[in-house]
């Protein structure tokens, strides 16, 4: 017994989602995600293989079937018979990917949101930001413009929430052909960024002479740093280890080997680090033995 055409169709179509959501939820070509965004773009990442997938499933199905059925036979020697017209399957094949474009561009801009990418960049941090770009010039002014809200005309790209107080700043410089990292809190310059795990981190980016790309693919993290413009960006590292830092914008001869390394420590490893570079040290704590010491040295004198 024949099965109609409706229902097979059906049958073939429901196969088709179910293949391709399973290939999109256990097929992993991702590198380890190393920050706390990158689970939101990893998501995005599955919904669009899995539409890839049953696309790719359906079309290379449909090619080796039509292959198949409709080859020339031996005897053959005309042309095919020529089918037109069919209103139906023009408006199927129409809509599907009209509907499936709609889908993804609203999933899109939901992470994009999601992320930070439509918070106003007029907080405290971007007119810090901008007050040191322009080299300390009308401070009081732009500390009157966070205060109440009032926005810059100045624009700070970056698509990044802006993070939170107790971020740890690093200033970044991309120029050919490498990434000099300068924290400011502690004086240290580097060329590795080494950051504290679960901390948020503020990434402060200028360009010396032309367009750089800051790109951690296990961050999920990409962003353009060009020349002129004050970037922002924020993230929260995860998971320690080290990952490459790759300038993903052609930016002259050697651009290839542009390259560098963001090292994530756990926080007592990473004030170990602090300490043993930072030109100007911390002060040793003061344990209550030296403190009552302390205390007794004037009068004994």
């Amino acid at each position: 017994m024949l099965i109609p055409a409706p229902v097979l169709s059906l049958i073939i179509g429901m196969v088709l989602v179910l293949s391709g959501l399973w290939i999109g939820q256990n097929v992993n070509l991702l590198p380890v995600d190393a920050s706390s965004n990158a689970p939101v773009y990893d998501e995005l990442f599955k919904v669009l293989f899995s539409i890839g997938a049953i696309l790719f499933l359906g079309i290379v199905g449909l090619l080796v079937f039509s292959l198949v059925r409709f080859r020339r036979r031996p005897g053959e020697l005309g042309d095919g018979i020529a089918l037109e017209g069919n209103l139906p399957l023009e408006i199927v094949w129409t809509a599907i990917p009209a509907i499936v474009v709609l889908f993804v561009g609203i999933y899109s801009y939901d992470i994009y949101e999601r992320m930070g990418g439509m918070v106003p960049l007029n907080d405290h941090a971007v007119h810090a930001m901008q007050h040191e770009a322009h080299g300390g010039e009308g401070g009081a002014a732009m500390a009157a413009m966070a205060g109440g809200g009032i926005e810059s005309d100045e624009r700070i790209w970056g698509g990044i929430t802006p993070a939170s107080a107790d971020a740890l700043t690093v200033d970044v410089t991309a120029m050919q052909f490498a990434f000099i990292f300068r924290y400011p809190d502690s004086e240290i310059i580097s060329g590795e960024l080494h950051v504290p795990a679960g901390r948020p981190v503020a990434l402060r980016m200028k360009a010396n002479d032309v367009i750089h790309a800051f790109w951690v693919p296990q961050f999920r993290l990409k962003q353009d740093v060009i020349p002129g413009q004050p970037t922002l960006l924020s993230f929260t590292p995860t998971r320690p280890g080290s990952y490459p830092i790759i300038c993903a914008e052609l930016c002259g001869p050697y651009h290839g080997g542009m390259r560098t390394t963001v090292v994530v420590e756990e926080p007592e490893n990473f004030q170990a680090w602090v300490s043993k570079n930072s030109p100007n040290p911390p002060p040793a704590p003061v344990t209550p033995v030296v403190a009552a010491a302390a205390a007794i040295s004037p009068l004994q004198s």
